[in-house]
């Protein structure tokens, strides 16, 4: 059975899919398959900057909660990556760890309950919505290489049901990258995040 909400959140974007492709970025035509013709300098760097991300935020996470991290398992191995990395189009499930407190007011190890999310085509892009949860990225998957692919897209918070137009607000643009961890196990990682970690971790599998 379908969650309706989550119904409702899906048909929602699927509706405004040109506003994800087409009106979120470049046109296509413009974008081709390449994400750096779209990518700002300043995610660039964050993406360049990746392993030290996870090189200050696992230590301090481990630190905070041994056995939490320990029970993610591959799923916080910084160099665990398989082929395979484009997750298939289909209804998942997803949920977000944050790693290294950036701030007094942050945690070194937080891991959030289950959501929904869903991977589909949207003019021949593959895109991925965290549909549920209080952020929500929303963003397009480029192809990089077999077993990494790059996702591109904004962050949206609370109540809002749009996301903003890519590269108008630096707080809300977000740049990662899928990776493969196990048997039908994916995860997006999305490195300097501008609230609350130095690192999250979205965990994905197939919806039952």
């Amino acid at each position: 059975m379908v969650w309706k909400p989550a119904l409702a959140a899906v048909a929602a974007l699927s509706t405004a899919s040109c506003g994800i492709y087409r009106q979120m970025y470049a046109p296509p035509a413009q974008m081709g398959s390449d994400w750096r013709q779209v990518a700002t300098d300043t995610d660039r760097d964050r993406l360049r900057r990746w392993h030290l991300a996870w090189d200050e935020a696992l230590p301090a996470a481990r630190a905070a909660d041994p056995a939490g991290v320990a029970a993610a398992g591959a799923l916080l191995e910084p160099d665990r990556a398989l082929p395979g990395a484009m997750p298939p189009p289909g209804s998942y499930r997803c949920r977000t760890y944050k790693l290294g407190a950036a701030g007094p007011a942050a945690r070194d190890f937080t891991a959030y309950p289950w959501m929904e999310c869903r991977v589909f085509f949207e003019d021949e892009v593959l895109s991925l919505h965290k549909l549920s949860g209080s952020q929500r990225p929303v963003g397009l998957l480029f192809r990089d290489r077999d077993a990494r692919a790059i996702f591109l897209g904004t962050l949206v918070l609370g109540d809002e049901n749009a996301p903003l137009r890519y590269g108008v607000d630096t707080t809300r643009d977000m740049i990662g990258y899928v990776e493969r961890v196990g048997d039908a196990r994916w995860r997006l990682v999305l490195p300097w995040p501008r609230f609350e970690s130095k690192l999250d971790v979205i965990e994905l599998v197939p919806a039952s």
